[in-house]
């Protein structure tokens, strides 16, 4: 059986990340207001890397995990 945890590091990643642009430019994308991911979720993910974590952490939230990134914020190891 394979194991179905994701990879704790893409998920360390996603918890320290900021986003580059926008009206909510600088801001961890664990810190995004979910109505934003909403909204990208209608309109297109970017493409390329922050599309597919801002695409990740849109499932997150919309399945009320967001609560398993909140302690990885600020990592010294990031």
């Amino acid at each position: 059986m394979e194991n179905a945890l994701p990879d704790p590091t893409i998920l360390l990643e996603l918890a320290n990340t900021k986003m580059p642009f926008g009206k909510y430019q600088g801001r961890l994308l664990v810190d995004l207001p979910e109505p934003y991911l909403v909204w990208f979720y209608g309109k297109g993910f970017p493409k390329g890397k922050l599309g597919e974590q801002l695409q990740f952490l849109y499932e997150i939230k919309l399945n009320g995990l967001e609560g398993l990134l909140k302690p990885l914020k600020n990592h010294p190891h990031y």
